[in-house]
């Protein structure tokens, strides 16, 4: 049996869940003399998640992380479904998807580390980052070429939205 191109899953994707540190940061925390702990997005990946969103895609965010930061963050992107500090991936997905009626298969999630091999398992479209852990690479359907923090998540939305064929059906024809 032939196995399937990846981007053949994107065709049915209606919603997209990452991670957050190692998928939307690249992993480095840097620490004050306060404790705070500071993280960097890349804004070419906020761009692409409020353009899922204003294409009508749904999108949540599920981190072991509890930084309010991020929080604040996302919500200025217009993403509200947002899970910090989980300690279990799959019950935030399933009530997810519940209170969305969504199906697994629609799902593209990403994520780079163990704690996500197990939501990884159950979703239609498992993608990871360049620089995933080898046991997330193994089990990814479609490997960005983009690291962590790096670009990986517009990666993924850029591609779904291309074979749905939305991905420049909202942009302004006269940019200069």
């Amino acid at each position: 049996m032939e196995e399937k191109s990846y981007k053949e899953y994107l065709e049915h994707i209606t919603t997209f869940v990452f991670d957050v540190d190692g998928v939307l940061t690249d992993g480095t925390i840097l620490l004050t003399t306060t404790g705070d702990m500071l993280r960097t997005m890349h804004t070419k990946d906020g761009f692409a998640m409020k353009t899922a969103l204003e294409a009508g895609y749904h999108l949540c965010i599920i981190s072991g992380g509890s930084n309010e930061g991020v929080r604040h963050r996302l919500n200025a992107l217009g993403i509200t479904d947002i899970y910090l500090g989980s300690h279990n991936k799959i019950e935030q997905l399933n009530e997810y998807m519940g209170k969305n009626n969504i199906k697994h298969e629609h799902v593209l999630y990403m994520g780079d580390d163990i704690p996500d091999y197990p939501v990884m398992k159950l979703v239609g479209m498992p993608t990871c980052p360049q620089d995933a852990v080898p046991e997330i690479k193994a089990i990814s359907k479609y490997i960005s070429h983009k690291n962590g923090g790096k670009g990986c998540v517009r990666d993924v939305i850029e591609q779904v939205l291309k074979v749905q064929g939305k991905w420049n059906g909202n942009f302004n024809a006269n940019y200069d």
